[in-house]
């Protein structure tokens, strides 16, 4: 009867987690802090540390010689970035990142508004998967299957001779800076490959943007005498630039520092990420592999800056 009492009996009220308990309850700050410390110190010890480390190594010298990197302070990597050719590596991958981008948004734009207003249910389950499907498979086998699918006799050039378009398509090949022999050593080739892997990264943020649209927005657009021409021009599409601005975020920041498709796709030619790997790996190089990896973040950080304004981290 005493056992059964005294396992009735409430403990004390002031131990220490009913104290703890006390004091991060009347100061929520503190409760807070506690739990955002422990990962903001791993994200800022191993990301920004490792990042920080990374590019302060961009000023160090690399010895051509004795292929050695020496703690000597040096501001020859960066200058060496508007050198001819490493300049005209950055504006190959800008160019290359900015038109990814914009042919996404074209492409991405029809789907998106179909599976914002016309599908619900099983049918936008189906375009939702359709639409991710891709992003299931390897990066890499995605990459090695296009190898196949573009080189001459491939799947792409059968197509191109069935539909009659192999004179545009020599026309297209023959252009300075696009074309190639065939697709799959071309520039062309190279776009389509990048527009295929980051085409979804584009669709489900202005899907999402879309469908947020009040349908009382287009209503009233209708009752105003507004054709549809009209209401999309001046209503559905200023409404959805946030997602096509936050979908722009991925396919030019995954365009720029990218590597694997400029080696396997299109004619030879380094882009930033690979000249990264190349400088880094095969070479070396260290501090210039450093310097190189300044240029997207540098890219990327102008580029999030303008596309903040059109509200893009919103539309997020």
């Amino acid at each position: 009867m005493e056992a059964s009492l005294k396992a009735r009996t409430p403990r004390p009220a002031n131990g220490p987690l009913h104290r703890l308990s006390n004091l991060l309850y009347r100061k929520p700050n503190l409760y807070l802090a506690l739990l955002l410390i422990p990962p903001l110190l791993w994200f800022g010890a191993v990301y920004f540390g490792s990042l920080l480390t990374l590019l302060w190594q961009g000023f160090y010298t690399f010895d051509d010689y004795s292929m050695t990197v020496t703690p000597q302070l040096t501001l020859d990597n960066l200058a060496a970035l508007f050198l001819p050719a490493n300049y005209d590596i950055i504006l190959r991958t800008l160019s290359m990142a900015i038109a990814v981008s914009l042919a996404s948004a074209l492409l991405a734009f029809p789907i998106a508004y179909y599976m914002a207003r016309y599908t619900s249910g099983k049918t936008k389950a189906f375009f939702y998967i359709a639409v991710m499907l891709p992003m299931w498979a390897s990066y890499i086998v995605k990459t090695y299957a296009w190898t196949l699918l573009l080189a001459k006799g491939g799947v792409a050039q059968w197509f191109v001779d069935q539909l009659g378009l192999a004179p545009v398509l020599h026309f297209i090949l023959s252009i300075p800076g696009v074309g190639g022999s065939t697709l799959s050593t071309s520039h062309l080739g190279r776009f389509l490959v990048f527009l295929y892997i980051w085409l979804p990264f584009m669709i489900l943020p202005i899907q999402a943007a879309l469908e947020r649209l009040p349908p009382s927005l287009l209503q009233a657009s209708a009752d105003l005498g507004a054709r549809p021409w009209q209401t999309f021009v001046q209503v559905i599409l200023p409404l959805s630039i946030p997602g096509i601005a936050a979908g722009s975020i991925f396919t030019f920041s995954l365009t720029l520092g990218d590597f694997i498709v400029p080696q396997l796709i299109g004619p030879p030619g380094f882009f930033i990420g690979s000249m990264v790997y190349v400088q880094q790996g095969a070479v070396g190089n260290m501090p210039m592999a450093a310097a190189f990896t300044l240029v997207p973040i540098v890219l990327i950080a102008i580029y999030l800056s303008i596309v903040k304004r059109l509200g893009a981290f919103d539309a997020l």
